[in-house]
């Protein structure tokens, strides 16, 4: 690879860094350990990035791994015309990624995925779903509670309520019993999120229906939703807690591999049994393309019925890379490994 030549920068944030900076700040270690787990894409694809190298040598490219920490000085000195960054974690809150689109835009560097507005946005989810509900996309109304208390009272609901922290990773729930049938239940999970995350909490309607993924990569420049790769993840559980998380993803993912307690969701595609919501959840992803600014990298997570009614949960303008279903869209879509489709698509950016 000649010196100074074209270069795709790779920001992370190392599950370490942010376990230390949260004991620092005063979180218990149990606590820490967990909010920091939903960094566990860095700590996964850290053991590629020999492979991510190679794939990008082979299209002409540099690959640099680069700490958040070191981000402002790593970018400060790269060369807009030959350099393309990649953040592979967002955060506004406990996790800090979202600076990285920001340095990048502020050093006049390319940059791959959504712009750093919608970094901050798609972290916290009530602000994110007032957005999606004036775009006209279904997503679950919700109400808002600090500590056993509401800021905005959610709407009735005859088939109960889910309850998530507002700002914490990107996950449906934290504890099994995150949905509830009654409103003081709901206060009462607000006040448990308080204590453990010092985090407001969302409530929303229960909506029915199968748990649903949307990913996206942009090969190519013009690559339109198409390419999207629409699964129905079948977990075995209505939806994912924090001990299921923790189970797939990272350090900890190892340690439940060694003690027989992982178990990888099983992917389906959502056209072979409902080709009715696949079309209709490509129609909203170009909703979000072209309303919402979603480009290059993203997921969307859904809720499916049987009747082909769409509930939209959230979008991720940071989907887990090294995560079994992202590596499964680049191999069905793409026909790729994924450092091979990251390099691809770098490629294409910095030579387009």
């Amino acid at each position: 690879m000649p010196r100074n030549g074209p270069t795709l920068i790779l920001v992370h944030e190392p599950e370490k860094a942010c376990f230390d900076r949260l004991v620092a700040d005063g979180y218990p270690a149990e606590r820490a350990i967990e909010i920091s787990s939903y960094l566990a894409q860095s700590t996964d694809l850290a053991p590629e990035f020999d492979q991510l190298s190679a794939a990008c040598e082979k299209r002409g490219l540099a690959f640099l791994p680069v700490d958040l920490d070191d981000a402002a000085a790593a970018l400060a000195k790269a060369d807009p015309a030959k350099t393309l960054v990649w953040t592979l974690t967002d955060g506004i809150a406990y996790f800090r990624g979202g600076a990285s689109p920001a340095l990048a835009r502020l050093n006049g560097l390319k940059t791959i995925g959504a712009d750093d507005s919608l970094f901050a946005l798609c972290q916290d989810k009530f602000r994110s779903g007032a957005v999606l509900a004036a775009l006209g996309l279904p997503v679950p109304p919700a109400g808002l509670a600090r500590s056993g208390a509401w800021l905005v009272e959610p709407p009735a609901s005859p088939a109960g309520w889910f309850v998530k922290p507002n700002r914490l990773g990107a996950k449906i729930g934290i504890w099994p019993d995150s949905r509830v049938a009654d409103l003081a239940h709901a206060l009462e999970l607000s006040r448990r999120v308080f204590s453990h995350y010092r985090d407001d909490v969302v409530v929303q309607p229960y909506v029915a229906g199968r748990n649903a993924r949307a990913s996206f990569l942009g090969l190519k420049p013009d690559t339109g939703v198409e390419a999207l790769g629409i699964a129905f993840v079948e977990s075995g559980g209505d939806f994912q807690t924090m001990a299921d998380s923790m189970a797939l993803y990272g350090d900890t993912s190892q340690a439940a591999r060694d003690a027989g307690a992982y178990a990888e969701p099983k992917l389906q595609p959502v056209a072979a049994s409902q080709p009715a919501a696949d079309r209709a959840i490509r129609a909203m992803a170009r909703k979000l393309m072209n309303g919402l600014g979603l480009r290059d990298v993203f997921s969307i997570d859904l809720r499916v019925e049987a009747d082909d009614t769409i509930h939209l949960i959230e979008f991720e303008v940071c989907p887990g890379l090294p995560c079994f279903d992202f590596r499964d869209y680049c191999r069905r879509q793409w026909g790729m490994s994924l450092a091979d489709a990251m390099a691809e698509t770098a490629a294409n950016r910095l030579t387009s």
